[in-house]
């Protein structure tokens, strides 16, 4: 089995009229949505009506998507503040379902959905599918979460709206994954990166890959660097695809990158985005980066303006190869609330990923950053796992490639690290969202 390859693949656009759109016609279509969710907002949420009073900005002075700028911010605190249903502008009765965040502590983030909430939902999401080269004669199978958590309920929407068959096995029990994968003649699946890397190296060790009808793997809720997609492609021999999605906006679905894998292609009809400057809140330029920001230009019962993502990503605006018009965001950075400070330096897990992928070889894609504070000091200790064959060699092998990862990470991060490497497997897999960071300065 062997991933399509570039000069095969059949390119396939779900809405051409909407997805290959000028820009002028989309800043028309943007405009007439925002004016009516502004007017929706300001007269049905008091949240928004209290905001936008405070701003000195009344429904009448939003004339077009020109001038959103007027418009004041939402954040999540702003929608724990009103938990449950304080940002809902529709009556309880006409409330489809109710998703909300992962979290595990506190108040949930609840994000109410309308029917037609639902289906544009589904919409977005097989508009994505269809990016990965999927049809309704595909069987995706689906490992990403059910309940709240909008990962596996967006896909099953998709997988229904683009007439596909879903299996909707949710997270966990992955020998159980693999036998459904192979036994119902799965073509693609959809779960997080961290666990699709999993679930690879499972199926290497299980000698089933060539067994497998999967050809695309969709995989998004973390930020996931270039190399982990094509260590994933390249053992399974796959094209993988970046979908991404909140649940306060609209789940998986909001964006994906096409085959060229050159940014992820906004759905900018339902949801506009703005790339801003985290301090100034000033717009960035194309490939600027700066916080990602969105606006719901169709939402019915949640309608949310100018949400403050916190995710770290840049805009291009040109036209992708592919032939879609759509806005394109690049890969996330990160997150402005995952970045750390380490000596003054701003860390992202992802340039770990991204440097300990770089050197190959014995170091596999799984590490730990523990942050501690000795003497007053920020101290980075990341542990790495390597190939079982290296605590069989020689001592001074072993402290040979710890230097080198260490030379590595320090020239990737502009501050050092301590590196401890440890045997396969040590390092726990997670079947959600990888938890790569633990910061005892906050303990």
């Amino acid at each position: 089995m062997a991933a399509v390859s570039l000069e095969n693949w059949k390119e396939r656009i779900r809405d051409p009229k909407i997805e290959c759109m000028s820009s002028d016609e989309m800043a028309h279509l943007q405009s007439e949505r925002l004016v009516d969710v502004v007017n929706r907002a300001y007269h049905n949420v008091e949240f928004y009506h209290k905001k936008m009073k405070e701003q000195g900005v009344e429904p009448g002075d939003i004339k077009g998507i020109e001038d959103i700028h007027k418009l004041p911010f939402t954040t999540k605190e702003d929608l724990r503040d009103n938990y449950p249903f304080g940002l809902l502008a529709i009556p309880t009765k006409d409330v489809a379902r109710v998703q909300g965040t992962s979290g595990t502590t506190g108040k949930l983030t609840i994000a109410p959905y309308s029917k037609k909430d639902v289906e544009v939902w589904g919409e977005c999401v097989a508009r994505c599918l269809t990016m990965a080269g999927l049809t309704s004669e595909d069987i995706i199978h689906v490992c990403y979460g059910y309940g709240l958590f909008t990962g596996g309920m967006g896909l099953d929407y998709g997988a229904q709206a683009l007439g596909a068959v879903a299996i909707p096995m949710s997270a966990g029990n992955t020998k159980r994954q693999m036998m459904c994968m192979e036994d119902l003649g799965a073509t693609a699946f959809a779960c997080t990166p961290s666990y699709a890397l999993h679930l690879a190296e499972s199926m290497q060790e299980a000698g089933v890959v060539d067994r497998l009808k999967i050809k695309a793997g969709i995989h998004g809720a973390e930020p996931w660097t270039v190399e982990m997609r094509k260590k994933i492609e390249s053992i399974l021999h796959i094209n993988c695809f970046d979908i991404y999605g909140l649940c306060e906006i609209s789940g998986p679905g909001v964006a994906q990158d096409c085959i060229h894998h050159e940014g992820l292609h906004v759905h900018a009809d339902y949801f506009y985005p703005e790339v801003l400057n985290p301090s100034t809140h000033e717009a960035c330029g194309d490939g600027e980066t700066g916080e990602l920001v969105f606006t719901t230009l169709a939402k019915e019962a949640m309608p949310l303006i100018r949400y403050r993502t916190k995710d770290l990503t840049s805009m291009n605006r040109s036209k992708c190869k592919c032939g879609r018009t759509l806005p394109r965001i690049s890969k996330f950075t990160g997150r402005t609330d995952d970045m750390k400070v380490i000596r003054g330096v701003n860390v992202f897990p992802t340039q770990v990923e991204t440097a300990l992928l770089s050197m190959g070889g014995a170091i596999a894609p799984h590490y730990m950053m523990i942050v501690d504070r000795e003497d007053n000091m920020d101290v980075l200790t990341v542990m790495v796992e390597v190939d079982e064959s290296m605590f069989s060699d020689e001592i001074r092998k072993l402290d040979a490639l710890r230097d080198k990862i260490g030379a590595v990470l320090k020239q990737a991060l502009g501050v050092s690290a301590r590196v401890k490497l440890v045997e396969p497997k040590t390092i726990q897999r997670s079947e959600g969202k990888a938890v790569r960071v633990i910061d005892n300065r906050n303990l």
